[in-house]
């Protein structure tokens, strides 16, 4: 099992990041189930991505015993999972729980919840007007390098924000999508925040997109631990409201395009 950051990254962050080659061998299923769930607790959510993994891992075990009996493998399936989450904090595998800066009684008074989780990264926010997305992805039949993954997330993110006009880009050392990105500017927000899980090859978690998000919530919290720098939404960079949906329906094309997959829309939970 891999923890990968909500927060931290490589420092080649710069480069645009190479869309996944053709299927390498006809066992590669690059065909990705789209599931778009509205508005939903967490914590189905969260077991929704758990099944869906260890689906995935008991196909994957089984695949092992096949070729191992001189059988042909059993093609693994890939997941997106779009939604919106009410007001709720979760916390990584590495996060510090003093970041959270509300206690019993104030999460109450915010109607938000509190959840730990088995990401990496520290503490970041949900809530409504954010664009949710959790990839159940078998890297395995695209390429098997996380933090390519993780670019390729990023891009996908940065092509949807510029057709927007909003300009978007990575900042080196940190995961995630900003604004005002560039060495040295004076104002580096964050519009996306990203964390995943990869065990052999599935990833569950994914990433964050404000929307119209409430941003008041991340003043609740050290957002990834980071001090130094702001958070923004689409609304709050453009001067009105966005239709969440439209995001996703432009969102999508990216995806489709830089994982070389297949996008198929499939009922909710």
């Amino acid at each position: 099992m891999s923890l990968y950051s909500a927060c931290v990254s490589p420092t080649d962050v710069g480069a645009t990041p190479e869309p996944a080659a053709a299927p390498a061998t006809t066992g590669q299923n690059r065909r990705v189930s789209v599931r778009r769930l509205g508005l939903v607790d967490y914590q189905p959510a969260w077991d929704a991505q758990e099944q869906l993994l260890a689906e995935t891992l008991a196909t994957k075990t089984l695949n092992r015993q096949r070729q191992e009996a001189g059988e042909l493998p059993e093609p693994t399936a890939n997941y997106l999972l779009l939604c919106e989450h009410p007001h709720v904090y979760t916390l990584g595998k590495s996060g510090k729980p003093e970041h959270l800066l509300l206690d019993e009684a104030g999460l109450t008074a915010h109607q938000a919840t509190f959840h730990r989780i088995n990401r990496g990264g520290d503490i970041t926010y949900h809530g409504p007007g954010q664009l949710v997305g959790y990839p159940i992805f078998d890297l395995d039949n695209f390429f098997t390098d996380i933090h390519r993954y993780l670019r390729l997330l990023e891009e996908a993110v940065i092509l949807t924000l510029a057709e927007y006009g909003v300009r978007a880009g990575r900042i080196a050392g940190l995961t995630g999508v900003w604004l005002d990105f560039e060495e040295g500017a004076a104002n580096p927000r964050k519009i996306c925040a990203m964390g995943v899980k990869c065990s052999r090859w599935v990833t569950m978690h994914g990433f964050a997109l404000n929307v119209n998000t409430d941003l008041s919530y991340f003043g609740y919290i050290v957002p990834c631990g980071i001090t130094d720098k702001a958070v923004t939404s689409l609304r709050q960079e453009l001067g009105h409201a966005v239709p969440l949906a439209e995001v996703q329906d432009r969102l999508l094309p990216h995806l489709a395009r830089l994982f070389g997959a297949s996008l198929a829309t499939e009922s909710a939970l």
